[in-house]
């Protein structure tokens, strides 16, 4: 397993931030991001576009090809790639969308889930 596989965008982001001895505002105010905008790219929670990812980059030290290796998020090409695959799955999105969940109530949802699996 390569070191990229091995952790995400945002633990690779903190590791980044870190050794540069910076805090969340520091970096924020660097990039005029907020520092809780910061925090959940960090935690996951958000993704940042690639403008951003670029300017996170440079603020680093490091390439964009660098962060980016660490953004394990499907393409929307491999997403249309599922739902032509498997139709289901666009039924399901159209729902979610349809009935208003939000991207954080659909996470937690999930996380409720894979808990609930371990206990």
């Amino acid at each position: 397993m390569s070191e990229a596989s091995s952790k995400t965008l945002g633990e690779r982001i903190r590791e980044l931030r870190e050794e540069r001895d910076l805090s969340l505002r520091e970096l924020g105010k660097k990039l005029s991001l907020s520092a809780a905008f910061l925090s959940d790219v960090e935690l996951g929670h958000r993704h940042p576009s690639d403008k951003i990812l670029k300017s996170l980059a440079r603020a680093l030290d490091t390439s964009f090809d660098d962060l980016k290796a660490y953004d394990m998020r499907p393409t929307v090409q491999d997403l249309k790639r599922l739902v032509t695959q498997n139709p289901a799955y666009g039924f399901a999105l159209r729902k979610v969308m349809d009935k208003g969940v939000s991207p954080k109530d659909l996470i937690e949802f999930i996380d409720k889930r894979e808990r609930r699996k371990k206990s």
